[in-house]
C-alpha cells in the first residue's frame, strides 16, 4: 500500500465516522448519504478500480469547498471546521507526496 492510498483510507474512515456522527447526533440523512457517497468514490479510487489519477484530488477539493461553505454559514468549528481541516490536510499531503 502506498502512502497516498494510506492517506486516502484514513480520510475515508474519518469521513464515514463524521457522516455517522452527523446522522446520530442531528438526524442528518444528508450528512450520512454524502459521506457514504464520497467515501464510496474515494474507496474506488484507493482500490485502483478507477485509473483517473486526478479524481481523488478533485473529490477532496469538492469536499473542501462544501466544508468551507458550511463553516462560513454556521460559524461553528464543529463539525465543518474539523472536516475542513482534515480535508485540507489530506489534500495537502497527497499533493506534497505525489
Amino acid at each position: 500500500m502506498t502512502t497516498l492510498n494510506l492517506i486516502l483510507w484514513i480520510y475515508i474512515v474519518l469521513l464515514v465516522a463524521g457522516g455517522l456522527i452527523g446522522f446520530f447526533k442531528a438526524g442528518s440523512k444528508v450528512s450520512l448519504f454524502m459521506a457514504a457517497g464520497f467515501a464510496l468514490l474515494l474507496t474506488v479510487c484507493a482500490l485502483g478500480l478507477v485509473k483517473t489519477p486526478w479524481l481523488p484530488e478533485v473529490s477532496l477539493a469538492a469536499l473542501l469547498a462544501v466544508f468551507a461553505v458550511r463553516l462560513k454559514k454556521t460559524g461553528k468549528f464543529m463539525p465543518s471546521g474539523l472536516m475542513l481541516a482534515l480535508t485540507a490536510g489530506a489534500l495537502l499531503l497527497r499533493w506534497l507526496l505525489r
